[in-house]
């Protein structure tokens, strides 16, 4: 089983899929292990079928995350008791956020998400905006229009990643936001006031969107934090984001009636 376990392991992380991987590392069964699969399920075993679910469930949290820890754990995975001592470490590429428009609030939010552990592309089909000089934190920074880069990188957004639209040109954020839907990606996030908001999906319905895609789609983007500043602003995108991601609840600005940036 271990051989099989590891060959599984190579396999994924070859192709670049995420991967976790958890160890007994003090307790009865020490050495054995689980790894959880892409797709949820999970090879090997910690001893039994409930302590391999709660750690199958665990270790998910902790690949999201991007995090290697040490938990402890009851023979069935009771989380109050330390007879084991489990290593979970991830093993994932890290998260992608695509941002579309070379904009004052984009360099704020390349910042903020570089924090946050994202491989970040900056796309802009204008050569004089999106430069590496304006944005030398950026993991690349693309002149192309956003149908052509999402062609491109469209089949390695998943879950964890993210698109964000700061353009307020319908000429390319609507090509940005039908070709994001097109797609896997966990979050989809569009800047603008309500007036552009209105006309934007007035764009969007005519470009054949769906009801129910609009439900992917966060606009305004961002919580309702009272955001002023293109940093507060970057925060309040990156807020959303983990909110979604962890299936917390948080006042979107979507779902907020009145002026955006309104006297609080």
């Amino acid at each position: 089983m271990a051989e099989k376990i590891f060959d599984e392991f190579k396999r994924n992380l070859t192709k670049g899929l995420p991967v976790a991987l958890a160890t007994i590392i003090e307790g009865p069964g020490q050495g054995a292990k689980l790894l959880l699969l892409p797709d949820g399920s999970y090879l090997g075993s910690l001893g039994n079928e409930k302590i391999n679910n709660v750690l199958s469930r665990d270790m998910a949290g902790e690949l999201a995350a991007g995090r290697t820890s040490i938990r402890h754990y009851g023979i069935e995975g009771e989380a109050r008791e330390e007879t084991l001592s489990i290593f979970i470490e991830s093993f994932a590429p890290p998260p992608q956020m695509v941002i579309f428009g070379a904009v004052d609030f984009t360099a704020a939010l390349v910042r903020i998400a570089k924090v946050l552990g994202y491989k970040v592309i900056v796309c802009d089909a204008r050569p004089v905006f999106a430069t590496t000089a304006r944005f030398p934190q950026a993991d690349a920074v693309e002149n192309e229009w956003p149908d052509q880069l999402m062609e491109k990188l469209g089949a390695s957004l998943g879950p964890r990643d993210a698109v964000c639209v700061l353009t307020h040109d319908n000429k390319f954020d609507v090509p940005a936001i039908t070709s994001a839907l097109q797609t896997q990606v966990g979050y989809i996030g569009v800047m603008g006031s309500r007036k552009t908001h209105d006309n934007r999906t007035e764009r969007l319905i005519e470009a054949g969107v769906t009801t129910k895609e609009f439900e992917r789609v966060m606009s305004p983007i961002g919580l309702d934090l009272g955001a002023r500043t293109p940093e507060e602003t970057a925060i309040s995108i990156c807020a959303e984001i983990i909110a979604m991601r962890t299936g917390r609840k948080a006042p979107h600005l979507k779902t907020i009636e009145g002026a955006i940036h309104g006297d609080r």
